[in-house]
C-alpha cells in the first residue's frame, strides 16, 4: 500500500517525534528528521533502530522489515533539507511564538502543496496558523505518549484549515493502524477537555473532607472500573504537568465553573509535592511503589439492629433483596421503629437533606450509593451525616460487609463520590457535543483510547440513564448552589425525550 504522504519531515526528535517517526516509517513513508539540538536527530534514529531490533528479538517483526524501516529514516542538517516533504509535523516546545516562527520558515522552504501539522496539545491551531500566508494548509495532529501504544490521534481543524487537509491526515492515521478522531479547534481538543471532570471533581470531594485520597481512588476504581483513581493518575502524570493544564483550560474558557481547578493541587505544586517522579505526591513512594494506607477494619457488632428503608430510595426493590441476602431484619412499616437503622439511597442529594425532608431521625440515618446495580460494583459505599451515631455507622458497615464485599464509609456528600464524579464527566462530554467540538462517536472513542476509561462518557451516561444523570446534577446544584453542576442542553433534551446521549439530530 502506498503511503498517503510519501516524504514526511519531523521537526523535534524527542519522545513524541521519535514515536511519530516510527509510525510514519511503518506506514511506508520516507522520514526526514530535524532537530536544532546537535546530535538529537542521530540519537532518535539510533533509538528507533533499537526499538525495531527489540521487536525482531520478540518475534513481532522480521529482520527484513526492520532494515527497510531503518533505511527510510534520514537526517536533515538544516531546515532547508525538508524541502521535498509533502507533510511536515512539528513536535517541539509548547510555545506559540516558537511554533509560529518555525512554520513561517517552513512556508518559504516546502512546496505550496505540503501539509503542515502541529502536535500541540494545548495551543490554538488557529493562533499558530495566524502567522502563515496560507493557514489553510495547517492542521493540528495531536498524538499521545507513548505514540506506538496510544492508538488515538486527534486531527484538529483551525478556523481556516482546508477540510481536505484533515481528510488526508485521517486517512494517513488509519494507514499506520491508529484511530483518528476529528475535533474543532477548542481548548483541550477532545481528550484533555473531556478529562477535566475526573480530577477536578475528585479534588472537590477531597477538599470537602468527604474522604481521603486513597478512599476516593478505591471507590472510583471499584465502583466504576477506572484503571487508576484520580489521585493515582495525578501522581503518575505529575502536578507540574496536570495542574497547568487545569488552569489553562479553565482560563481559556473564561473561568467556566465546570473546569474550575483546585487550591489543593496549586499548593502541592508550589511545594514541589508533584507525584511519583519525586517520591511524594498524594501518596509517598518507596522504590517506586505507592505507600497506600490500609483500609479500616470492619467493625465487630455483636447484634445488628433492624433496618428500615426510605420509600424514596433509589433501586429500593434491589436494596431490599440485598438486605435479605445479607440476613438483615427488615422493617416494612410506614415509619421506622425507635431501634432501626434508617437507610436512604439518594441520587445527587446528601444524607442530611433527605433526613430533613423526610423527617427521619438523623442520628440513625445512613446513606448507601445505589447509582449502579450492586452486582455491577466491587465495592459498596455508605455515607453518614454529621449527626449519625457511631453505633449506627458501625452497624451499617458490618451489615453491608457480611458477604465479604469491601465497604467504604465516607462523610456526607451530595452524590457520594461516584455519582458526582461520573455526572460531571458525562455533563462535560455532552456539552462538548452541544458545542460541536466533535461527533459523539469520536468523543467516546477518543476518551476510551486516550484516557483508558472503562467506557466512553456518553456510553457511561447511557449506562446509568440520562434521566438519572440529570437528577444527580439537579440535586447537586440544589445542595451546592454551584453553576458547575448545571446540566448541558444536550443532556437535558435527550434525557427529556428518552434518547441516547449519542443521538445526533438529523
Amino acid at each position: 500500500m502506498t503511503a498517503i504522504f510519501s516524504v514526511v519531515g519531523i521537526v523535534g526528535t524527542g519522545a513524541m517525534g521519535r514515536g511519530i517517526a516510527q509510525m510514519a516509517a511503518q506506514a511506508g513513508s520516507q522520514i526526514v528528521l530535524f532537530d536544532l539540538q546537535s546530535g538529537a536527530a542521530q540519537a532518535a534514529r539510533d533509538a528507533l533502530a533499537e526499538t525495531w531490533q527489540k521487536l525482531v528479538a520478540k518475534g513481532k517483526l522480521d529482520a527484513a522489515k526492520q532494515q527497510s524501516y531503518l533505511e527510510r529514516i534520514r537526517l536533515a542538517e538544516t531546515l532547508s533539507d525538508l524541502g521535498q516533504c509533502d507533510l511536515v509535523i512539528e513536535a517541539i516546545v509548547e510555545k506559540l511564538e516558537v511554533k509560529q516562527r518555525l512554520f513561517s520558515e517552513l512556508e518559504g522552504i516546502v512546496p505550496a502543496t505540503t501539509v503542515l501539522a502541529t502536535n500541540t496539545s494545548s495551543l490554538s491551531v488557529t493562533a499558530i496558523g495566524a502567522a502563515l500566508q496560507h493557514p489553510q494548509r495547517l492542521a493540528g495532529y495531536h498524538f499521545f505518549n507513548p505514540v506506538p501504544l496510544m492508538r488515538v490521534v486527534e486531527v484538529i481543524a483551525g478556523i481556516k484549515t482546508d477540510p481536505a487537509v484533515c481528510q488526508r491526515l485521517v486517512g494517513y492515521t488509519r494507514q499506520y493502524g491508529h484511530t483518528p478522531v476529528v475535533a474543532q479547534d477548542t481548548p483541550g481538543f477532545i481528550v484533555n477537555h473531556a478529562g477535566r471532570g475526573y480530577g477536578t471533581e475528585a479534588l472537590r470531594v477531597a477538599g470537602e473532607r468527604v474522604a481521603d485520597f486513597a478512599t476516593i481512588d478505591r471507590i472510583l476504581r471499584d465502583q466504576i472500573g477506572f484503571k487508576l483513581g484520580p489521585f493515582e493518575l495525578m501522581d503518575l502524570t505529575a502536578l507540574d504537568v496536570s495542574h497547568p493544564v487545569m488552569e489553562s483550560i479553565y482560563r481559556q474558557y473564561y473561568d467556566e465553573p465546570r473546569y474550575r481547578p483546585s487550591v489543593i493541587t496549586a499548593q502541592r505544586l508550589a511545594g514541589g509535592v508533584v507525584g511519583r517522579k519525586v517520591g511524594e505526591g498524594f501518596y509517598t513512594y518507596e522504590q517506586g511503589q505507592a505507600q497506600v494506607p490500609a483500609e479500616p477494619a470492619v467493625p465487630v457488632v455483636p447484634a445488628l439492629p433492624p433496618v428500615w428503608v426510605s420509600p424514596k430510595a433509589a433501586r429500593r426493590a434491589e436494596l431490599y433483596q440485598l438486605l435479605k441476602n445479607l440476613g438483615a431484619v427488615i422493617e416494612t412499616a410506614a415509619a421506622p421503629s425507635a431501634q432501626a437503622l434508617i437507610l436512604v439511597a439518594p441520587l445527587g442529594h446528601d444524607v442530611t437533606t433527605l433526613a430533613a425532608v423526610e423527617r427521619l431521625d438523623p442520628t440513625r440515618t445512613v446513606g448507601i450509593d445505589m447509582m449502579l446495580e450492586d452486582a455491577a460494583t466491587k465495592r459498596r459505599v455508605l455515607a453518614t451525616n454529621p449527626a449519625t451515631r457511631p453505633d449506627m455507622r458501625d452497624a451499617a458497615h458490618a451489615l453491608f460487609a457480611k458477604d465479604g464485599k469491601p465497604v467504604s464509609v465516607i462523610r456526607d456528600s451530595a452524590g457520594f463520590v461516584s455519582q458526582r464524579v461520573v455526572a460531571t464527566i458525562v455533563n462535560i462530554a455532552t456539552d462538548m457535543c452541544q458545542q460541536g467540538i466533535c461527533s459523539p462517536a469520536d468523543l467516546d472513542v477518543a476518551v476510551t483510547l486516550g484516557l483508558g476509561y472503562p467506557m466512553g462518557p456518553l456510553a457511561l451516561g447511557d449506562r446509568i440513564g440520562p434521566t438519572n444523570v440529570l437528577e444527580i446534577l439537579f440535586n447537586l446544584q440544589t445542595v451546592y448552589g454551584d453553576p458547575r453542576y448545571r446540566p448541558s442542553p444536550w443532556l437535558r433534551r435527550r434525557g427529556a425525550l428518552g434518547l441516547s446521549l449519542t443521538h445526533e439530530e438529523a
